[in-house]
């Protein structure tokens, strides 16, 4: 048998839910399994999204790179990001593109820190290009449920 995760989750969160918080005193620990089945729901939701949600940033982080280029007035961090823009995923493992994101997301800041130096309409398109990255990147990571 091959477990599926995703129904494992969901079937531990509603049990916990209908059974167990149900059977369980005093409040706090009838609270506290019900929390453990809401993070076991939120769990379910971004183990099904995990590795698309990290190429889909790996992939728009990029794409920012290779536009950027023009505005940075530094030839080191111009090759830099000439470089990560071509970049690819050579691994689809969770571990891996998470590493490729901490790295794409230093280089980000290093390029937000030298645009937001210049004065040029260039700077100011790309720094507005990094916020709205920063914004798309939190509606990425957001949770159905919202915050519990």
């Amino acid at each position: 048998m091959k477990p599926d995760v995703d129904r494992v989750l969901e079937v531990c969160a509603v049990s916990l839910m209908t059974d167990v918080a149900a059977n369980t005193a005093p409040p706090y620990r009838q609270a506290s399994v019900f929390a453990t089945a809401i993070l076991l729901t939120s769990i379910r939701e971004e183990f099904d999204r995990s590795a698309a949600r990290r190429i889909e940033e790996n992939r728009a982080l990029r794409a920012l790179f290779a536009d950027a280029r023009e505005s940075v007035a530094d030839l080191a961090l111009r090759a830099r990001l000439d470089e990560a823009s071509r970049a690819q995923e050579t691994s689809f493992l969770v571990s891996d593109l998470d590493m490729a994101n901490a790295a794409l997301r230093q280089l980000l800041i290093e390029v937000h820190a030298h645009v937001e130096t210049l004065d040029s309409p260039a700077a100011r398109r790309t720094e507005a290009v990094i916020w709205r990255e920063l914004s798309d990147s939190t509606q990425r990571r957001r949770l159905s449920l919202g915050a519990f």
